[in-house]
């Protein structure tokens, strides 16, 4: 009976009457700015087709849902309160389950649970009370939860950024910590004295993220959150902000285009300019690599965080497990 009383409680405190439906992009970023706790706006017929990313902004406790390299939904969240700060990386969805309950946790409903990593982060529905205050996990209203778990499959890229407490996009933590198949870490090993290392067969299939670190002055290749590739870089960008770049189809034809984060809203399903490519400058044959593995779908971070150009950094979690229905 109080679990059931729980589940009414997280679906009364998003219900409905919390979300909007709308049909064009110029309403849904109108809404988007609008948003307060509890709140979000779902627009899935801005893009029905094509592969899906979702972006998570700690700082501004906003997530932010793109299809196709378009921006379909946005939600209020509350993430992990002091002393179970939600942890920043690029993560994969390893597991779905739309009746999940907390193993840790007095058997809490977790409804529509989307698993980042195998020691208890996920998306799902859950309160909503304006600041972060979960014990990690990234809390979405439960309709919202509900729509993205639809469209959602297993891989997917999701990212998650910025800072609650501090308010910051950027961290000297490493986005890259991945995990083994135990849920172990595996230390980041970083470029000595080589260009590049190209590695595909350590992940054969799966989504290609591709993070470009300002602050370390590499890149570094995931495809199934498995490290393929890494090489030293010359980026030649002093914004301190981070963008998001998403490899779509449009007209038959591939097309990098901007995905609108938080503070970039009008980079929204922008064409990325060849003159903002050419300030990334790598080794000819690591390029001419990653270019042959690039997919519809293919997803670039271009981010002030570290990705663990050094030994020894003391790094935040990504995981790198097999999904796992």
């Amino acid at each position: 009976m109080a679990a059931a009383l729980t589940l009414a409680a997280v679906a009364a405190d998003s219900a409905p009457a919390q979300g909007s439906k709308v049909s064009s992009a110029p309403e849904l970023a109108r809404q988007i700015d609008a948003l307060k706790p509890g709140q979000w706006v779902w627009a899935p017929a801005i893009a029905p087709r094509g592969p899906v990313m979702i972006y998570v902004d700690l700082s501004k406790q906003i997530a932010l849902v793109y299809r196709n390299g378009i921006r379909i939904g946005a939600s209020t969240i509350s993430s992990g309160k002091q002393g179970h700060e939600t942890p920043t990386g690029v993560f994969t969805i390893l597991q779905k389950d739309a009746h999940h309950r907390s193993s840790t946790y007095n058997n809490a409903p977790m409804p529509f649970q989307q698993r980042l990593t195998w020691d208890g982060v996920a998306l799902h529905a859950g309160g909503l009370p304006g600041y972060p205050e979960s014990h990690g996990c990234v809390h979405l209203p439960y309709e919202f939860a509900r729509a993205l778990f639809s469209i959602t499959d297993l891989g997917i890229t999701v990212i998650v950024q910025g800072s609650a407490a501090d308010h910051v996009r950027t961290s000297d933590n490493s986005l890259l910590a991945p995990l083994d198949a135990r849920g172990r870490p595996v230390a980041a090993v970083p470029l000595t004295g080589e260009e590049y290392r190209w590695t595909p067969q350590a992940a054969p299939q799966g989504p290609l993220t591709i993070i470009v670190s300002k602050l370390d002055q590499r890149i570094v290749v995931l495809r199934g959150g498995v490290e393929i590739g890494r090489s030293v870089a010359r980026i030649e960008d002093d914004d301190p902000g981070s963008h998001v770049i998403n490899l779509v189809m449009r007209d038959g034809k591939p097309h990098w285009v901007y995905v609108g984060l938080p503070g970039h809203g009008a980079e929204d399903g922008q064409e990325v300019d060849e003159a903002i490519l050419n300030r990334v400058r790598m080794p000819r044959r690591f390029y001419e690599l990653v270019r042959g593995a690039l997919k519809p779908g293919a997803t670039i971070l271009v981010t002030n965080s570290r990705v663990g150009a050094k030994p020894l950094e003391r790094l935040t979690i990504m995981d790198a497990v097999v999904p796992q229905p």
